[in-house]
């Protein structure tokens, strides 16, 4: 090779990493217009690939669905345990029966009526059908955090905890379905019946890892002690992905793994806590970008208008038919009313999960298979497209929209290298009902791991002593341990002294 191949190598190889800086800065910038718009972000990463794909401005040729789904496979694991690792045990707690029914009962069902009347209404056989089906019924985990996390969304009650957690849950189910019908329609000598046994196993083997790697995540890093920081991160990160391909090897689920590993770890105490937590959420939005950009780049727009009728009745009959019988069913012994059923049926966001299951057919040679990818993604664009947009208007429509203003969080966070202590700055306002206006501060009977740092009073800054009176409208912050802060914005806001709130922490 002389030097001026090697030169137009190098000038190639900078090139790319040129362009793909350039696409995440717009990327980075298309998630701020988006906030601002009430567009969900991945929407534009979607459409960002698609305008640099062969069809569009950036003329990229790309077609690799094994690489696709490389890379898909490969993000979501990062993006569920961010999203397990994020969630509090107390929020979930009162929703997981619901959260569990939807990610299997509501996943069946949605995948059965899909099927259903994708076979009798076009030219797909039933295996196809419900092969479609199977794709399109779950939830994603990335669409539904990065919509409802938004400073704009806030709802009543439990909704946003059972949605994260039907979000998180519900993909290894989606890719058992998917999986076994691919199987059935491949294999003429499997029967649907053989399915069950399949995932009875896969399912405990994935809650075993899960529960297990949790547990020696955070001995890990909590008995290593590494010489440097910098390496916690890169420790968890090889955690993850050998919960992942150690679960998939002996045949459980390494997506139902991952994300209950994640779970168990950010439930309990561990050095560097406050900084991984904040290191994985950077983790799942680059993981976010460049798996929606990729699929962007994936598709073909000159190949979605033959599809454009099918997609859009399969679409409206996933989101006003399909998607309301199954959560109406799955909750259908839960304590949730009418109208927040209705709500949560909207919230059925699909997004980039459907899509990478869509690959698996493609890689498989499944008949109709390039179909059924393009049918997927033009229902998925319609889901994010009108669901995504709509979420704010249709909660305050349907009464589960909570006016009261998100909390501010402080920048500032406390944790103790030993593991022992980890408490965080935050706020909260003194409502003008509240029990605690017009009260000393000392008066309070507050826990003695409660310190109330600052308040905030008509312009002025106060730095509070025992004989500080609350008057209504303060607004205070606050350190204490993140277990407490719950039950502290219920003292500071309830009408009544909460009796013997604080006892069991004394």
């Amino acid at each position: 090779m002389n030097n001026h191949e090697r030169s137009a190598e190098l000038t190639a190889f900078e090139l790319t990493l040129i362009g793909a800086s350039l696409f995440m800065f717009i990327s980075i910038l298309a998630s701020k217009v988006a906030a601002r718009a009430g567009v969900p972000a991945l929407l534009l990463f979607l459409l960002i690939g698609m305008l640099a794909g062969s069809d569009g401005l950036g003329g990229i040729y790309f077609d690799e669905p094994q690489l696709v789904q490389a890379v898909g496979v490969v993000a979501l694991i990062f993006i569920l345990f961010s999203g397990g690792v994020s969630t509090r045990w107390d929020d979930i707690r009162p929703v997981l029966w619901s959260g569990v029914s939807l990610s299997t009962v509501g996943v069946i069902v949605t995948a059965l009526a899909v099927g259903l009347f994708v076979s009798e209404v076009f030219n797909f056989t039933l295996a196809e059908g419900m092969l479609l089906g199977a794709i399109i019924a779950s939830t994603d985990a990335a669409a539904v955090l990065s919509v409802l996390r938004g400073k704009s969304v806030r709802l009543k009650g439990r909704l946003r905890q059972l949605l994260e957690l039907e979000s998180g849950s519900n993909d290894p189910m989606a890719v058992f379905l998917t999986i076994g019908m691919i199987a059935l329609i491949t294999t003429p000598e499997s029967r649907p019946i053989d399915l069950i046994p399949l995932f009875v196993l896969q399912m405990m083997i994935g809650a075993a890892i899960g529960a297990l790697a949790g547990r020696l995540m955070v001995e890990a890093v909590n008995r290593l002690r590494l010489e440097y920081d910098g390496l916690y991160p890169v420790l968890t990160i090889a955690f993850v992905l050998l919960v992942y391909g150690l679960t998939a090897v002996i045949n459980g689920n390494g997506f139902l793994a991952v994300y209950l590993a994640g779970l168990i770890m950010g439930n309990r105490k561990f050095i560097h806590k406050n900084s991984l937590l904040h290191f994985h959420d950077g983790v799942a939005w680059l993981m976010q970008i460049v798996m929606f950009l990729t699929l962007g780049l994936q598709l073909f727009p000159s190949r979605l208008p033959p599809v454009v009728p099918a997609g859009l009745m399969i679409a409206l009959f996933l989101i006003f038919v399909a998607r309301p019988l199954s959560v109406f069913i799955s909750l259908a012994f839960s304590g949730f009313n009418v109208r927040e059923k209705a709500f949560i049926s909207w919230v059925g966001l699909r997004g980039a999960a459907p899509i990478i299951l869509a690959t698996f057919p493609l890689l498989a040679a499944v008949p109709q298979a390039s179909t059924i990818f393009n049918l997927i993604f033009f229902i998925v664009l319609t889901s994010v497209l009108l669901q995504g947009t709509l979420i704010v208007p249709v909660a305050r429509w349907l009464g589960v929209y909570s006016e009261a203003p998100e909390l501010p969080r402080s920048p500032l966070a406390f944790v103790m290298d030993d593991g022992n202590i980890a408490s965080d700055l935050f706020e909260c306002n003194i409502a003008p009902d509240a029990w605690v206006v017009g009260r000393q501060i000392v008066d309070l009977n507050l826990p003695e791991d409660l310190l109330v740092v600052l308040i905030g009073r008509e312009g002025d800054t106060i730095v509070p002593r025992g004989s500080t009176v609350l008057q209504a409208g303060d607004h205070i912050m606050l350190l204490a341990k993140k277990e407490l802060q719950p039950e502290i914005v219920r003292i500071f806001s309830a009408q009544r002294p909460p009796a013997d709130l604080f006892e069991h922490h004394e």
